[in-house]
């Protein structure tokens, strides 16, 4: 089948906020109430950004992460579009997404192509699922020296909480459900529509 056949442009639905440490277990506790009637998954993850500067403002950004707890696991290689601004109606916010498993060799691979790594970081978390919505409730540790997973200290005090659905474009009615399901998560943490722009 050649490749320009059967692709479908996959979009992310997203809403955003952080939790503080204490409040981490009631929030847990109120997701397992929540959502599906299945074990919440626990990940470490290690996330390397790479950027591949070109003639526009703007460099292509890339994101490669691996499991670190799950042994033969592929890479997986992350590709995130600018938000669309458009529609002020939409509740969560809307980028071109594609994400795909990977050979082991997926950085060294980036490198021969041009790019150059930015950051580097671990995620450790839970994930929860809700029909087909996501959530996953992370901490980020900030890599000492590079290249050294084990050697890592939490970036802040806080939890990282994203809600977040993939769907093939145009089904925006996901946002209204993702906001329904926000607003149970009140007042233990605000999830919204956040800019990545506006943090720069």
């Amino acid at each position: 089948m050649p490749v320009t056949g059967g692709t479908i442009n996959m979009m992310e639905y997203l809403l955003q906020g952080s939790v503080l440490d204490q409040s981490l277990e009631s929030l847990l506790h109120r997701l397992r109430g929540l959502c599906d009637n299945m074990e919440p998954e626990t990940f470490l993850d290690h996330e390397m950004v790479f950027l591949l500067k070109g003639q526009q403002a703007s460099p292509f950004v890339l994101r490669a992460r691996r499991s670190m707890d799950k042994s033969g696991m592929p890479w997986h290689l992350r590709y995130l579009g600018q938000p669309e601004i458009g529609d002020k109606n939409r509740h969560a916010l809307v980028r071109n997404c594609v994400d795909i498993a990977t050979s082991d060799n997926l950085t060294d691979f980036l490198v021969e192509m041009g790019f150059r790594m930015d950051h580097e970081f671990v995620a450790k978390g839970h994930v929860f699922r809700k029909g087909i919505m996501k959530i996953v409730v992370y901490k980020i540790f900030r890599i000492l020296m590079p290249g050294n997973t084990e050697s890592i200290e939490p970036l802040s005090l806080s939890y990282l909480v994203e809600l977040n659905v993939v769907a093939p474009a145009g089904q925006d009615i996901v946002s209204d459900d993702m906001r329904n399901f926000a607003e149970q998560l009140k007042p233990l943490v605000h999830l919204e529509k956040i800019d990545p722009k506006r943090l720069m």
